[in-house]
């Protein structure tokens, strides 16, 4: 009688998660509650939402990005396109990171005014479904790297073999991860009409067609896929992963943040391509997700000063963590594991 052979995976030699002698237990203090969430007296202060100034950095977003597009098209000229097209994987960035602001309801104090911003103007134009994604965020945010965890299979396995990263960032690079999402969203909008999601996502192909309408009419038909869509489905896609990796890549499920979310240092260039908005000061946006992005800095440091956040557990650049997040051995494996997909939206963002 034949036999069958049992194979197991090696355990991995490499992990990212910080030594447990760096991570000192110094809460609570007379600032900070036993998660890190500043107390009473200092919530608000931390907690408020400048309507005013955030209204300004939306329409500068939007300036920005439908700007250098229509720059392209005033221009007409094959080297426009060409710059347009590298600039838009910026600006995706933009208006996605915004949308984020909006799902976590900290962009506008006014709900109706939040969530409409960020559904018509930032998250439809980006092909981010607004209201599914905020759906699927905030079961991440409950328990990150958790059994519920939508985004499990994008940040689970690292450290990984520089080879498999390559790969990864290939298929992001040359359109097949934006392919992909794009027949996902087709696939929701021609749904029932009872299944969750099918209207969200007609409302974001509607606003897709009217933006292609416009390029038509203006006699500037290849503008919107050269100029909007192919950077979402290309450019922005290689800036999403290594911005998500670089947020949770092979971190743990844990009730101390600082087991769930890297930390890197902020640099002008980082933050000007990939962690606009003082996203990269994710950890502290992980402690308390009801700090608006610009109290985020100042919200960080109160971590730091309570020492909770040391300087060893922080990564000095990108650059670094990404390269220990590829610091991975190959290994051999029986059987291909199952696929597990993003489900922060039809349209991960």
């Amino acid at each position: 009688m034949a036999t069958t052979r049992e194979f197991h995976l090696p355990p991995p030699t490499r992990t990212m998660l910080p030594r447990p002698e760096l991570l000192p237990s110094v809460l609570p203090t007379e600032r900070l509650n036993a998660k890190g969430v500043a107390r009473a007296d200092l919530r608000s202060r931390y907690r408020a939402i400048p309507d005013v100034r955030n209204a300004v950095t939306v329409v500068s977003a939007l300036l920005q990005t439908v700007g250098v597009v229509v720059a392209a098209g005033v221009v007409n000229r094959w080297w426009a396109y060409l710059i347009a097209f590298l600039v838009m994987g910026r600006g995706h960035c933009q208006l996605n990171i915004l949308g984020h602001e909006s799902a976590h309801r900290l962009l506008f104090s006014r709900k109706w005014w939040n969530d409409q911003v960020g559904r018509w103007l930032l998250g439809y134009p980006a092909l981010q479904g607004t209201l599914s994604y905020r759906r699927a965020h905030m079961a991440h945010h409950r328990d990150e790297m958790g059994p519920e965890e939508p985004d499990a299979g994008l940040y689970a396995g690292y450290p990984i073999p520089p080879d498999s990263l390559r790969r990864k960032l290939t298929r992001d690079l040359f359109f097949v991860s934006g392919y992909k999402n794009l027949v996902a969203l087709w696939r929701a909008a021609t749904k029932s009409a009872r299944s969750p999601g099918r209207t969200e996502a007609r409302q974001v192909i509607a606003v897709q067609l009217v933006l292609f309408g416009a390029a038509v009419a203006w006699g500037r038909p290849l503008l919107y896929p050269l100029c909007w869509l192919g950077p979402w489905m290309s450019l922005w896609k290689v800036s999403n992963r290594l911005r998500a990796i670089a947020e949770h890549g092979g971190m743990a499920r844990s009730d101390d943040r600082r087991l769930t979310t890297h930390h890197v240092r902020q640099r002008r260039l980082a933050r000007f391509l990939i962690v606009p908005y003082n996203t990269g000061w994710h950890l502290a946006h992980h402690v308390d997700i009801a700090v608006p992005f610009r109290n985020l800095p100042a919200f960080h440091e109160e971590l730091v000063r309570s020492g909770w956040v040391v300087p060893e557990i922080e990564y000095p650049s990108y650059w670094a963590l990404w390269r220990k997040l590829a610091s991975g051995e190959r290994r051999e494996r029986a059987a291909r594991p199952a696929a597990v997909g993003s489900g922060s939206s039809f349209i991960p963002g």
